[in-house]
């Protein structure tokens, strides 16, 4: 956004009611203080693998720019692919029996706390994390109901940090940033791939995106975040979908390309344009 004051990220979750906006300013204020939280807190470094079992909220994108800003490389993971599963006995790997990429590295885990429960039974994904995170999404910024031990809260803890981060020299566009679908894309590579979506999609500061895609994927992190962001547009994630709410949202939220909704999207999910 041109204007730092401009929303930059709005949230809904259809199934609570919750709405959170946030500028660019504040969105801005919350990646350095994830980023600041990571590097002084967890002492992670250029190179950390992070997996992020999280799913689509606006702390989603924050954790993901914050983890590019500090050099991590970003495993996202889909938190329905362990929903309600728990433990199966010892030696488990993660979700189709796959291991976190990079694996036998320690790495910083973090998940939700709807989740959480069932991610520290997973013996195959908790094995080789040296630090695990757990994130409330409490709309009010509350920490979590219950924090197990070995467990650290983001949200008691990140407010803590400050709100500005400085990258160190480490850190360079080719700096591995994200592993998915079996590949691994470097900063720059991602910057290209968000621009490419961009163009495609004709995006440009004018939008509203409503988004209802999971951060699991290439596809998703493109739509919900890369794309709008290096275009200049804003983006509304959406959770929970409850049609019925939709007409009005579009018409309120100002919504002029939508992706990934079921009856307005094809399969794809890619983002349609509304006339």
């Amino acid at each position: 956004a041109d204007d730092p004051s401009n929303p930059l990220v709005t949230f809904y979750d259809d199934a609570s009611g919750e709405r959170v906006e946030l500028s660019a300013r504040t969105f801005d204020n919350w990646v350095a203080k994830t980023a600041n939280f990571l590097v002084d807190g967890l002492a992670a470094e250029p190179g950390t693998r992070a997996v992020l079992v999280l799913p689509p909220h606006w702390q989603t994108p924050v954790w993901l720019m914050a983890c590019w800003s500090a050099g991590l490389l970003v495993e996202p993971l889909d938190p329905d692919a362990f929903r309600g599963r728990g433990a199966t006995g010892p030696n488990r790997t993660g979700p189709n029996g796959v291991e976190p990429v990079g694996a036998a590295e320690p790495y910083i885990l973090a998940a939700a706390q709807e989740v959480l429960d069932d991610v520290l039974t997973d013996e195959g994904l908790t094995g080789g994390a040296e630090e695990i995170v757990g994130l409330s999404l409490h709309a009010l910024g509350g920490p979590l109901a219950d924090c197990p031990p070995g467990v650290t809260d983001y949200a008691a803890e990140v407010r803590t940090y400050g709100d500005r981060f400085v990258p160190g020299p480490e850190v360079t566009p080719e700096t591995p940033a994200m592993s998915v679908t079996n590949a691994t894309l470097t900063g720059a590579e991602l910057v290209t791939a968000g621009r490419a979506a961009a163009e495609k999609w004709e995006l440009d500061a004018r939008d509203r995106l409503l988004v209802g895609m999971p951060f699991a994927t290439l596809d998703g992190v493109l739509t919900g975040l890369l794309a709008p962001l290096i275009s200049g547009a804003s983006v509304i994630i959406q959770r929970n979908f409850d049609k019925a709410a939709l007409d009005r949202r579009v018409t309120v939220e100002h919504v002029t390309v939508v992706a990934g909704l079921p009856g307005w999207n094809d399969e794809s999910g890619h983002p349609r344009r509304l006339t």
